[in-house]
């Protein structure tokens, strides 16, 4: 029992340990974005003596927050429908279809996940631009959903197997047909691993850097890392506004994720173990 104690305490500890080195920097963005730059450059980890509130709305201003808030709500909701309703359908059809054609492209949904983004983005900047896509919003879209595809349609095709074949041949025996029998009896016991996709595919989609940075060139669509990045000059660096546009581009993004974690665990364990 003694030993036990011992155990749990020292878990407990390096657990807490690790918490604080998780937060720290988090604390320390929220904190000096409240502080003026001399304030800052005087001490990183002290609290501010005054808090300048007004650097928020000064970023605000300069990152376009509205514009570029909407721009990046765009992006990502057009890019996990788009991987949730290809994914959805892809995963269970190889799911449901036996077979050596079934299985080597599964295979290949897999191996693409191997495949590392800085390989293929001077090819995919090309493509974009010989299809006139580049510079588009809709256009980026299209390649989220091409590169995020591969691990949905893994995590939809392990979860599809937990579900009974018998749902689907009582529904065609009502007279569906197989994309009837998906969408009204398959796609809705999806909720769990769909819920899941949706929030990795957001939380990947909204803090992109890369992927925008090459094919976006209109300001006026910048997401809002990238109207961020904009805070940084070549001569001066606004550390204390680049900190609160920082806190305001990583507000959604933490509430979702709080809010949603417990689907998110839940759904990576069904879909993954599953297949």
């Amino acid at each position: 029992m003694k030993t036990k104690s011992i155990s749990s305490f020292f878990i407990t500890l390096t657990l807490s340990a690790g918490a604080v080195f998780a937060l720290f920097p988090i604390y320390m963005a929220v904190v000096n974005s409240v502080k003026t730059q001399g304030d800052m450059f005087r001490s990183f980890t002290a609290l501010p003596t005054v808090f300048h509130w007004e650097n928020y709305s000064q970023a605000y201003e300069k990152i376009n927050l509205l514009q570029s808030s909407l721009n990046s709500a765009m992006l990502s909701v057009l890019g996990i429908g788009g991987i949730v309703i290809c994914a959805s359908l892809a995963g269970y059809k190889l799911s449901r279809t036996s077979g050596k054609l079934s299985s080597a492209l599964f295979f290949l949904f897999i191996a693409s996940m191997l495949v590392p983004f800085h390989s293929i983005m001077i090819p995919l900047n090309r493509m974009a631009n010989a299809l006139h896509v580049q510079g588009s919003i809709y256009g980026l879209s299209l390649i989220y959903i091409g590169l995020g595809v591969n691990m949905a349609v893994f995590l939809y095709h392990g979860f599809v197997k937990s579900i009974p074949r018998e749902l689907e041949e009582a529904a065609q025996i009502d007279g569906c047909n197989q994309l009837q029998t998906f969408f009204t009896v398959i796609f809705p016991l999806l909720v769990p691993i769909t819920v899941t996709i949706a929030i990795l595919d957001f939380l990947w989609i909204w803090n992109d850097f890369l992927l925008p940075l090459l094919m976006l060139t209109d300001v006026d669509r910048y997401t809002l890392i990238l109207s961020t990045n904009m805070l940084f000059g070549e001569y001066n660096k606004e550390w204390s506004l680049i900190l609160a546009a920082l806190v305001l581009t990583a507000i959604p993004v933490v509430v979702i994720y709080a809010f949603f974690q417990r689907f998110i665990m839940h759904g990576i364990a069904e879909g993954a173990v599953k297949g």
